[in-house]
């Protein structure tokens, strides 16, 4: 069991509260920094429909161009390219290799690189590694081009995060994440859909997996030009408010998100990589992300496996990841109305494991492909629940970009987990990949435990401390972890 941070020295710099930190505030103090709750529930709804539509769309693109090689797997990439033995694995895992080692930098570059042009701007070039991969004729020319398509989508992730943290208070975040890492969901949906049109589509001289990457890249370089020019930056030089409004936002998120940091940048890098919690919950990331990776990866095939055709396979996935979809924005509002995030993580890894459970059982063809909703809806609902608990107990600018990278970083590893558990050996059940995913979620729920027994442990010390000293509670709740 891991030390529980009672002080100051042992703990992460700031955290959130298990309760709204407004509620001991008495009226003149809720007006210094409130407009309204009419005209702030409208505030809210304008920087939404700046943010996120644009977020969101970039972000399925994001999705679709790491997740397609499982549709173009039956598409005819596997013989084109004799994709024999391992190499389909190999091909796999090496984008998670690059995108787990540049995560950090590229998060970091992210303090001196405007929003608006960084993230576009990595969007294009994995936007055109994207449609190269339509044209190679060999294994190793597709891992080649996988390895640079790590490296160009490593940023993207992490920074989209950190960007919201620039915007959003605490309880109003995990939506927010959630609305955009929904269109993963999507991603699903529509790749599923576009490669059961793309099947019928076969020229002299390239194959339907060809244009799956071709196609999708195109749109992928349409959309970040369209992005350079959407999408915004930070509150500060957000022309689309009013002065007051930028006032606003910065107030609501310096009362429980504080950006203040000590020491140079490399000192607060450090901190964030010294911050037990952030390697935890990266822990609990990864049991989420090597099975949701391994059944994004593989479910045509495990679809094909219960005797559909190809075409049919690609088609059955789509309504698995709408559900996922809806139900992971399900979970994240009433998460951040209730203000609560290790029940819902916990909840969701349970939905998950029970729907892998069910895989490796001999039950019918129909309760499987029941089991792969729930396996799906489980592992995609979980992840913003553990990204959003960790964005809530960080602060400070630079450990909060650092620490990000490094969760996603290691939630990431899961993809080359998932590469190699899932072989090619194993088809069409593949038992070996349903066992580990099974004990990677297990792993997640002890993760999960121990981390929230350690976050009450140090709540309950502060709040002694803050009354022994008469301190009133708006002011040490914002040094409380978010449960």
């Amino acid at each position: 069991m891991m030390p529980p941070p009672s002080d100051k020295a042992s703990m992460p710099e700031k955290s959130g509260a298990p309760f709204d930190p407004f509620s001991s505030l008495d009226a003149r103090e809720r007006a210094q920094v409130g407009m309204g709750s009419e005209r702030e529930r409208k505030l809210w709804r304008k920087i939404d429909l700046h943010l996120l539509p644009i977020i969101a769309l970039m972000y399925l693109f994001s999705f679709m161009d790491r997740e397609n090689i499982g549709n173009a797997k039956l598409e005819g990439l596997m013989t084109q390219l004799h994709l024999t033995g391992s190499r389909y694995n190999v091909a796999l895992s090496v984008f998670f290799i690059s995108y787990g080692l540049f995560e950090f930098p590229a998060n970091i570059m992210m303090q001196f690189v405007r929003p608006s042009r960084w993230l576009p701007g990595i969007m294009f070039t994995w936007g055109i590694l994207m449609m190269s991969m339509g044209f190679v004729k060999s294994f190793s020319q597709l891992v080649a081009i996988r390895i640079l398509l790590g490296v160009a989508e490593a940023g993207f992730f992490p920074g989209v995060v950190f960007l919201l943290t620039m915007w959003y208070p605490r309880y109003k975040l995990m939506y927010r994440i959630a609305l955009f890492t929904g269109a993963a969901g999507a991603a699903g949906a529509f790749s599923g859909l576009f490669a059961y049109g793309i099947s019928f589509i076969n020229t002299s001289h390239l194959e339907g997996w060809s244009w799956i990457f071709i196609i999708e890249g195109l749109v992928t370089i349409v959309i970040s030009l369209i992005g350079i020019f959407v999408l915004v930056d930070y509150p500060d030089t957000a022309k689309f408010l009013s002065a007051e409004e930028r006032q606003f936002v910065k107030q609501q998120r310096s009362v429980d998100i504080g950006d203040d940091e000590e020491g140079t940048v490399a000192q607060r890098v450090l901190s964030a990589f010294l911050d037990w919690q952030i390697w935890v919950t990266g822990l609990t990331l990864m049991s989420f992300m090597a099975p949701a990776y391994g059944i994004t990866f593989f479910l045509p095939t495990i679809l094909n496996g219960f005797g559909y055709s190809v075409a049919v396979s690609q088609l059955l996935t789509v309504p698995i990841f709408v559900i996922a979809t809806i139900v992971m924005i399900i979970v994240a509002h009433f998460s951040d109305i209730m203000k609560i995030r290790s029940s819902f993580i916990v909840a969701m890894e349970c939905v998950g494991l029970v729907g892998y459970i069910i895989q490796i059982t001999n039950a019918s063809t129909g309760i499987k492909y029941f089991g792969t909703y729930l396996a799906v809806t489980g592992l995609y609902a979980g992840v913003p629940c553990v990204v959003g608990w960790l964005a809530n107990n960080l602060h400070g600018k630079y450990k909060r970009a650092v620490g990000m990278a490094i969760q996603v970083g290691m939630g990431n590893l899961g993809g080359i987990i998932a590469s190699y558990i899932f072989r090619i050996q194993d088809e069409p059940r593949f038992t070996l990949g349903f066992a580990i995913a099974i004990g990677f979620m297990c792993i997640g729920l002890i993760a999960t435990a121990a981390l929230t027994y350690a976050y009450h442990r140090a709540n309950v010390a502060r709040i002694d401390r803050a009354k022994r000293e008469g301190i009133n509670e708006a002011e040490y709740a914002i040094e409380l972890y978010v449960i």
